[in-house]
């Protein structure tokens, strides 16, 4: 469809209204967007008198309040420092927590994304521990991360038996 008279004064008229281009092209139809966007600065019609309203409000609601800590949660607990002990640091024990505690919707940046069961199962969930360096706990990084193993050096015999294949 092309840009006859009828359709450009709706146009200005949609565009002073402050509809935003998507809005305007869907009212009248058989246009783009993008068709839109090209009339208005043909047109010179850069600055509106109600700007184009957001489709969604311009602050972040407020995040719900976290449940409290189960008592099976993990905790860091410090050994008690007596007055007089040596400079050293206190040694600080961690309490284990239940592997499997995350789920999709609960795991954060900083926890252990190990996958624990079948994923198409309902009992499906991740470690959830505190992650190292990588994405893993301690424990799981050892085994996702497993040392190159180094080749054993091909002796005499290994050489022989290699060539006999192609002899």
């Amino acid at each position: 469809m092309g840009w006859t008279d009828e359709r450009v004064d709706t146009l200005k008229k949609l565009w002073q209204d402050g509809l935003s281009a998507s809005q305007i092209a869907k009212q009248l139809g058989g246009v783009t967007r993008n068709a839109v966007i090209g009339k208005v600065h043909r047109l010179g019609l850069s600055g509106r008198a109600i700007p184009s309203k957001p489709a969604r409000p311009v602050f972040k609601a407020p995040r719900p309040q976290r449940a409290a800590a189960t008592p099976s949660a993990p905790r860091r607990i410090a050994e008690p420092v007596e007055a007089e002990a040596a400079p050293a640091p206190a040694p600080v024990r961690y309490v284990e927590e239940a592997p499997g505690s995350a789920t999709v919707l609960t795991l954060g940046a900083h926890m252990c994304k190990w996958p624990i069961g079948d994923p198409s199962s309902d009992g499906f969930t991740f470690c959830g521990r505190r992650a190292s360096d990588s994405p893993y706990c301690a424990e799981h990084a050892r085994v996702a991360y497993q040392p190159a193993q180094s080749k054993k050096r091909a002796g005499g015999s290994d050489l022989a038996r290699s060539l006999r294949r192609y002899i």
